[in-house]
């Protein structure tokens, strides 16, 4: 009798251990199997695209069994643990009060990351005296919208809006305004240069190390197209000119 109540204590050490295995082991299979999904999808994008396009993360989603795929363009995409099939587009998630774009909560998640890597010497900052919120704006000098956006550039300052500028030469290298926007981060005072820029004045050809493409790229990562872009604090992305009254409204939910 004792050696039957030895076993019955015994049993729930040895049922949790065996739940420990199991689950020990099911993570091992699972990452061993989102290890091959990545080097599966790796194989299809890459050749797709003629390795302009890489996998940079595999996320679980709220559905079961769908696993999401983060793309170096900014793109996303979703998949099972096969990687047979892949399907575009956003995923909402239903509720009493609505729809909830789950998609969208990722990439402003990663926009708020990206921009947060890029160190702030690398910007064109232009700074209130009383700062009430920031917003980063993807810019190109030749763009007419952006030269309307820094016309606005006191009003917004007056009521607390810091403005930090990104380059985003439409085109990269090979557009017409990307030796100006090296120019002008190359330039000692890089505000002033800017306004040059950006009211039409010609500038003399500066060379230096500088971010201009670094920024073009990750423009491109986060999805941007066209510019002025502004990335706001949550990671939200304005496509084109928003003039000072409405962005006031929207940052400061007016």
């Amino acid at each position: 009798m004792k050696s039957v109540n030895k076993i019955l204590l015994c049993l729930p050490v040895l049922i949790l251990l065996q739940g420990q295995l199991a689950l020990a082991q099911s993570s091992v299979s699972d990452e061993a199997a989102m290890q091959a999904l990545r080097a599966r999808l790796a194989i299809s994008l890459e050749a797709a695209s003629q390795n302009q396009i890489q996998v940079l993360a595999l996320n679980p989603t709220e559905m079961n069994e769908i696993i999401e795929v983060e793309l170096s363009t900014g793109e996303l995409l979703y998949t099972d643990i096969s990687g047979e099939y892949l399907f575009a587009g956003d995923m909402f998630q239903s509720g009493p009060t609505g729809l909830i774009n789950l998609s969208s909560q990722t990439r402003q998640v990663r926009t708020v990351e990206k921009i947060a890597a890029i160190p702030e010497e690398e910007m064109i900052i232009y700074e209130p005296e009383e700062k009430r919120a920031a917003i980063t704006v993807f810019t190109d000098v030749d763009c007419q919208y952006c030269r309307a956006l820094h016309r606005d550039m006191s009003k917004l300052l007056d009521i607390g809006v810091e403005i930090r500028y990104i380059a985003y030469p439409r085109g990269g290298a090979q557009a017409g305004s990307y030796q100006k926007m090296i120019s002008v981060w190359c330039s000692e005072d890089r505000q002033k240069t800017l306004t040059q820029a950006k009211n039409g004045q010609n500038l003399p050809e500066r060379e230096c190390e500088n971010p201009v493409l670094e920024h073009y790229a990750l423009g491109n990562e986060i999805g941007i197209s066209g510019t002025p872009a502004l990335v706001l604090a949550d990671g939200r992305v304005i496509p084109g000119y928003m003039d000072s009254d409405r962005l006031a409204a929207l940052l400061f939910d007016q």
